[in-house]
């Protein structure tokens, strides 16, 4: 009688436990949905983001006080990218949108980037374009191809516009949790070096290459230290990249006063 009690109690108990289990992970994946919804209807409403930065104050280089401009210009990856420090007479504006593909930040170039007349432009995009090669892995050409294309189209027009790219390779990816990896493959981080190695055969005058991925790797991921999440890294990841990001702006290889 007495093992029956303890067994009874024993079932009951991992019943319990994979009862709340079980609450937890679905209502983590009904928040994933949830937020994958909002987002997707959100994008259908404003496909290029385009009312993103409607009312910042920073509209038009009339507003700028300092000489030179320069401006992130990307996806989320360049939304996050908070401005170096102790640089002066240099106003640090962004334009990064989170989630968006080379595809929309190629397309809101004019309303987002021309009104600034910018200086200098730091373009971080690509990897919202890369990361869907697992979903449609008989695309994956094709995505590649179209990731360059737009890159080159967006680095063109900037110095049509007399301003100076820097243009920095795709980051490295972080680790893939276990509920991500269905849907990913190592094709990911194989398209982000072919995407980086075609990058430096845009390099020229005013064409400057960052290397954000060879400062952020270690055995293709983002080295430990840097990581926030699978696509994204955490403030000593950039300012890892401002210390590089301050040579190239103080050393002589831009004329941050033409």
């Amino acid at each position: 009688m007495q093992k029956r009690k303890c067994l009874f109690r024993l079932v009951f108990f991992l019943s319990l436990v994979a009862l709340v289990v079980s609450l937890v992970v679905n209502i983590f994946l009904f928040s994933q949905a949830k937020s994958y919804y909002l987002q997707l209807n959100k994008t259908n409403l404003d496909p290029l983001g385009l009312q993103t930065f409607s009312g910042d104050a920073l509209a038009d280089r009339s507003s700028i006080h300092s000489p030179v401009t320069v401006v992130f210009f990307g996806d989320s990856r360049a939304a996050m990218w908070v401005e170096p420090d102790n640089i002066n007479d240099v106003s640090f504006i962004n334009r990064g949108i989170g989630s968006q593909t080379s595809t929309q930040v190629w397309e809101r170039f004019d309303q987002h980037i021309l009104p600034l007349h910018p200086d200098i432009i730091v373009v971080q995009v690509g990897i919202n374009d890369l990361k869907t090669i697992p979903l449609f892995p008989k695309q994956k050409a094709a995505i590649i191809s179209n990731c360059k294309t737009n890159i080159h189209k967006i680095v063109a027009r900037a110095v049509k516009q007399d301003a100076t790219v820097i243009l920095t390779t795709i980051f490295p990816i972080g680790s893939v949790p276990l509920i991500r990896q269905p849907f990913w493959s190592p094709d990911v981080a194989k398209a982000v070096e072919d995407v980086n190695a075609y990058l430096y055969s845009l390099k020229a005058k005013n064409v400057l290459i960052l290397d954000a991925y060879s400062l952020l790797v270690e055995d293709q991921h983002v080295k430990s230290q840097y990581i926030y999440d699978t696509l994204h890294i955490n403030p000593r990841g950039y300012q890892a990249l401002n210390q590089e990001l301050k040579k190239m702006l103080l050393a002589g290889l831009i004329d941050i006063h033409k």
